[in-house]
């Protein structure tokens, strides 16, 4: 199996894009995840970027929020057209919305495979809080009607919600861990989406939990014959990351913590 690490744009865009693609090819990172900038003028510099430094890339979709569902079907559909004509190795969608129902989060599903399949392009979902795959408990019945569907797997917000690390609902994480296409690395515990550091000790815990879930889509996908596989080091900035009071200094370094767990990764999943 061959793993394929991918930088987030995401918590550096204080960097120009020259800067962010120089780090990127100095860390060792394979490819990036990015958002499909609105700007003509600026999407054309990412473009340029990934095609001076030849890499993979994929996009994200997060900007549908229109709490009018009928309205939302129609800006989602859109923004899945965009993304997908720009020819990304495949786009990551944080889909729906907690509050729509069952079957409206359904048609959006259901416009994502439609693009996809007209497109070419693979378009995955995002376990996500606030999207209709917020939970572990509610994402296996959109499991069961969606076999061909594909996630990428943020399990880390699962713990957030559950408050717990999901050994109360383990039908469920199987059946989202069989479905995984793509990860985010985030390390999460029963009370944040992501722990401080995954290098601190009282975090050891949460990180081999996470580890092991990992380590399982990997088997999984090697049990399959598949021959590679995308990890997204995607630990975020503030306000994932705390600030110190009153200094609006990080406790933490973003950059420094996804070096860390791509480099983790690469030492302890089983290959």
């Amino acid at each position: 199996m061959n793993i394929k690490y991918f930088c987030p744009r995401w918590g550096s865009e204080s960097l120009t894009l020259k800067a962010f693609f120089q780090k990127v090819f100095e860390y060792g990172y394979d490819g990036i995840e990015v958002s499909l900038p609105e700007d003509a003028e600026e999407r054309n510099e990412l473009f340029a970027y990934i095609k001076a430094y030849n890499l993979p890339f994929v996009l994200q979709h997060w900007e549908t929020v229109n709490p009018d569902f009928e309205e939302h079907k129609i800006e989602y559909n859109r923004r899945l057209e965009a993304l997908t004509a720009a020819r990304p190795l495949f786009v990551n969608s944080q889909t729906g919305k907690d509050y729509f129902s069952f079957e409206q989060n359904n048609e959006l599903i259901a416009i994502a495979e439609a693009v996809s399949l007209d497109s070419g392009v693979k378009i995955i979902h995002e376990t996500h809080r606030g999207k209709f795959s917020f939970a572990a408990h509610i994402m296996k019945p959109f499991l069961d009607a969606n076999p061909r569907m594909e996630l990428s797997l943020d399990i880390s917000r699962w713990c957030n919600v559950a408050e717990t690390f999901l050994d109360d609902q383990k039908q469920a994480v199987e059946a989202a861990l069989q479905q995984t296409f793509h990860i985010h690395s985030r390390v999460g515990h029963t009370q944040s989406a992501q722990v401080h550091d995954p290098r601190d000790a009282e975090y050891q815990e949460a990180l081999k939990v996470h580890l092991n879930w990992w380590q399982r889509v990997v088997d999984i996908k090697k049990a399959r014959g598949e021959k590679t596989m995308t990890i997204t080091t995607e630990f975020g900035p503030f306000p994932y990351m705390t600030l110190l009071p009153h200094t609006q200094e990080s406790i933490s370094h973003q950059w420094e913590i996804n070096n860390f767990i791509k480099n983790y990764l690469k030492e302890n999943l089983t290959l």
